[in-house]
């Protein structure tokens, strides 16, 4: 289904839970976040309903969040569920890994097929630092265990001045050594971040500046690749402060208590709990419809009111 500015839109990413086990700086305060009650959660059965109102109108990509999407009760049997959906060709998960390892058999059983991981630092103390736990070990034997598994792996790295900006030329190495995509986004004024200094947004340029013999190839969704010639490994770009892509935007987000959000930086969201048959198709139909052209992240801040656990990283 196409937006009113013609973009089809055919990827949905969904928090599954607003709950985290770690607490990254610039996601959640070190005391963490009221959570939701249970009852305004979707449920499982309320989350499959929607997919497949998604499917019939146009989306064929699902990626499941948090939070932390592994600890979610039930997440394996919503995989199991939603791999059940003809339409949907593609499901993916962004995890911190901690808790992979132990589900990533029953993940592949149900056609989970790609994970994005999160991770920051590839220092062991960095990253006690960065999610204020000390779990590095864990995500590393998850990481290595969903390379050899043949799961389809992506890092996630959130670029921070004066923290990470150091590793750019390590996560190239790592990525061309175990043969995988390393993404390189730029960190967003947004819930935690909103008042951190302006040292610590930095741009994607300073990934070039810093490895000069990266070479583009291509675009895949909302980053642009480059590649080292002659490697394996993939380096992806998400700049939505320097290079926005809004105009390729393909993707709606659902919150993990029924709240369509069109637009990750819009303060605009659709309530979908509690909607069933008809009525859900059309809620969700005119919230694709209503998709807006574009951020205004240049400007400053987000205009979302939400902490990034609540909208699904």
């Amino acid at each position: 289904m196409k937006d009113r500015f013609g973009r089809n839109i055919t990827y949905l990413r969904i928090s599954v839970t607003d709950l985290c086990n770690l607490r990254c700086k610039y996601c959640m305060p070190e005391s963490g976040v009221k959570s939701l009650c249970h009852s305004d959660i979707l449920s499982i059965e309320e989350i499959v309903e929607i997919v497949k109102v998604a499917s019939k109108n146009g989306i064929k990509k699902i990626r499941l969040t948090g939070g932390e999407p592994l600890v979610r009760r039930g997440f394996i049997n919503l995989c199991k569920q939603i791999s059940e959906i003809n339409e949907i060709e593609d499901i993916a998960i962004t995890t911190n890994g901690v808790y992979l390892k132990e589900m990533a058999d029953e993940l592949f059983e149900n056609k989970v097929r790609r994970i994005n991981f999160s991770l920051d630092t590839l220092v062991k103390e960095k990253y006690n630092d960065i999610t204020r736990r000390n779990d590095f070990d864990k995500t590393m034997e998850s990481l290595f265990y969903a390379i050899k598994k043949g799961f389809k792996v992506k890092i996630n790295v959130v670029l921070i001045g004066g923290f990470n900006d150091d590793e750019i030329q390590d996560f190239v190495n790592f990525a061309n050594k175990y043969d995988l995509e390393v993404r390189f986004i730029e960190l967003m004024q947004i819930g935690e971040t909103a008042n951190w200094s302006k040292d610590k947004f930095v741009s994607n340029k300073i990934v070039l500046e810093k490895v000069p013999e990266l070479e583009f190839d291509g675009v895949s969704g909302v980053a642009k690749i480059y590649k080292i010639k002659g490697q394996k490994g993939r380096i992806g770009l998400i700049s939505p402060i320097s290079c926005s892509f809004c105009e390729d935007c393909n993707r709606i987000r659902l919150t993990s208590d029924g709240k369509l959000k069109p637009c990750l930086h819009s303060k605009d969201e659709i309530n979908l709990k509690g909607l069933s048959g008809e009525e859900l198709e059309e809620v969700f139909k005119r919230g694709i419809f209503e998709k807006p052209e574009k951020h205004h992240l240049e400007d400053g801040k987000s205009e979302s009111a939400r902490d990034m656990n609540k909208i699904g990283g």
